[in-house]
This record gives C-alpha cells, sequence and structure tokens, in this order.
C-alpha cells in the first residue's frame, strides 16, 4: 500500500552523491532544511514517460515555482549517482537537483519502493511528487496503484497549480532554423527580447528537410510553433507580439 506522509518528516537518510569526480555524502537534512523543495520521483533515469515529459517540463516550470517561493526542484530516483549524473547532462536539466537514491534508502522509508522485477528493473520507486517545508511534507501527489506505470497527478503542472493557482503558464516555444538566415537571427532576437525562452532544431542538424514540410507544409525557415500552432517566420512572429501587447 502506497503511504501518503503529508505532515511527517522527510526519512534522514545520506545520499551518495559525486561531484568533480568526487564522492559526497549529501544528508537528507541539508537537502531539507530550511529551505521550500518539490521534490518528484520516478521509476528510472532514461525511461521514456520520465525523460519525455515528467524531468523536461519540471525544468521548464522551475523559474515559476521559484517565483512563488520554492527554493529548489529536487529529482530522485533509485540510480546511482553516475547514471542521475548522466541523466542530467542528457536532458540539459540545469535547474533540477538530481538525487541519487542508489540504495533505494529514501524511497524504501517513504513507503514509495516497488517492486519491477518483471520489466528486470528490481526494486524502483513509484512515481509521485511533493511539496517539503523546513523538512515536512506538506503535500503529495501520489500516481494510483494500477498496472503499469501512471502519470496523471505527478507532474510540474499539478504541482505548481497546488501552489500558485492563478500563475500563467510559460509558452512552449519551437524555432526551425538553419546556419546563417539572418531572418532565423531576428526570430531568436525577438523571443529574446521578450524574454521567452524556445527550443531550436537547425536544419542538417537536427531535423531534414522533409521533416518541416511534413509539419508544417513548407520548407522555408525560421518557423515559429507557440503552443503547438505555427506563428509563421520573423515577421509573422513581430506581428503576432504586436498582437499580444495591444491585447
Amino acid at each position: 500500500m502506497l503511504q501518503n506522509l503529508e505532515g511527517q518528516r522527510i526519512p534522514s537518510v545520506v545520499f551518495k552523491t559525486r561531484n568533480d569526480h568526487k564522492w559526497v555524502d549529501l544528508d537528507s537534512d541539508e537537502l531539507f532544511n530550511g529551505k521550500t523543495v518539490v521534490v518528484f520521483s520516478l521509476p528510472g533515469a532514461f525511461t521514456p514517460t520520465c525523460s519525455s515529459s515528467h524531468v523536461p517540463r519540471y525544468n521548464q516550470l522551475t523559474p515559476a515555482l521559484q517565483k512563488h517561493g520554492v527554493d529548489e526542484v529536487v529529482c530522485i530516483s533509485v540510480n546511482d549517482a553516475f547514471v542521475m549524473n548522466q541523466w542530467k547532462l542528457e536532458q540539459k536539466a540545469e535547474r533540477i537537483n538530481f538525487i541519487p537514491d542508489g540504495n533505494g534508502d529514501f524511497t524504501r522509508a517513504m513507503g514509495m519502493l516497488v517492486e519491477k522485477q518483471d520489466l528486470g528493473f528490481g526494486e524502483r520507486s513509484w512515481r509521485y511528487s511533493m511539496l517539503v517545508r523546513d523538512g515536512v511534507i506538506e503535500k503529495m501527489f501520489i500516481e494510483a496503484d494500477l498496472p503499469g506505470d501512471p502519470f496523471d497527478v505527478s507532474d510540474a503542472d499539478t504541482m505548481l497549480n497546488h501552489i500558485a493557482p492563478a500563475q500563467a503558464l510559460p509558452k512552449s516555444v519551437t524555432v526551425f532554423s538553419r546556419e546563417g538566415c539572418p531572418f532565423c537571427v531576428k526570430a531568436k532576437g525577438l523571443l529574446n527580447d521578450a524574454g521567452i525562452e524556445f527550443d531550436e532544431l537547425v536544419l542538417g542538424r537536427d531535423y531534414a528537410e522533409s521533416t518541416i514540410r511534413a509539419v508544417s507544409g513548407r520548407s522555408s525557415v525560421p518557423q515559429i510553433f507557440v503552443d503547438g500552432a505555427l506563428i509563421g517566420g520573423a515577421e509573422e512572429l513581430e506581428v503576432y507580439f504586436n498582437k499580444t501587447i495591444a491585447a
């Protein structure tokens, strides 16, 4: 039975971390005491849902969480320090503190250690998130105890909505570009000036011309997508910003 530990103190454990090629013991008191910390825990590094959805969205929403008093966002998984460090690099998730729970000591004490032998995983963490203030668990979002890997309530959006219901979500923006394109430079400058983060996909490095044709029906660049909608190129982006400001 998965445990909801709201109102209780965080388990006292020592995490075996790696920093600058050295082993560093990190006590849970050091991680949580005197701070407001958002934790999300998941079945494993480099696994599909964890890599494609759980980590990226928390990394994107960390500034919004920090705006409302969160000092740190922590990802905990039953993986060793080498794996967690490499996963953080691969995810480019610099805003998140990746903590290895290699032996499952923390996860076991949280009542979240589950059997995954059928997948060859051994024991792993159930997927959940929690808000911890000064070492005390204030709120937990625990995925339903159902077969598979449910992912409905431990996401970053749910946590942000709990902490700050009125907080507007940042826009998800992608720019398709190519090297040496002056219009691409202009579009990225407009986004930077507006303080909007974006992902850039470069022709020949990240995608082929056939890809952008399949997505939008044309191959000209830049092409800017905002929250799934095609805005257009640099000129259309400028018009979009003017309309947004006017509104």
